[in-house]
């Protein structure tokens, strides 16, 4: 689900400090663009708004979360938009970010 020798790269790439702010930073634009994909109810900015979230996801170790963004950004690049199952990939989310912050501390020693 996460892909802790990705996230600890990055940590140690960048500093603990600053680390923390890219988290904070993640988290907030995660939920900004969630939001974004809950108000497009006809689905206009699905395929741009799958495509952000997946480069976040990968570049945070959200290994399983960006594969579902992946997933979505090819269907409805495909035309097929209403077809992603949302509520799925967004259920991913929430329990990829619950085990991050449950497991940050122990894999990030």
């Amino acid at each position: 689900m996460i892909d802790w020798s990705r996230v600890r790269q990055l940590r140690d790439e960048m500093g603990a400090g600053e680390f923390d702010e890219v988290v904070e930073i993640f988290l907030d634009e995660v939920r900004e663009t969630i939001d974004r994909l809950h108000k497009d109810t006809d689905r206009l900015e699905f395929e741009q708004n799958m495509h952000f979230l997946k480069g976040s996801a990968l570049s945070l170790g959200f290994d399983r979360f960006s594969k579902l963004c992946q997933d979505g950004e090819r269907v409805a690049a495909a035309g097929e938009a209403a077809e992603v199952d949302l509520p799925a990939i967004l259920q991913v989310y929430d329990e990829s970010k619950a085990v991050f912050i449950a497991e940050r501390a122990a894999n990030l020693t």
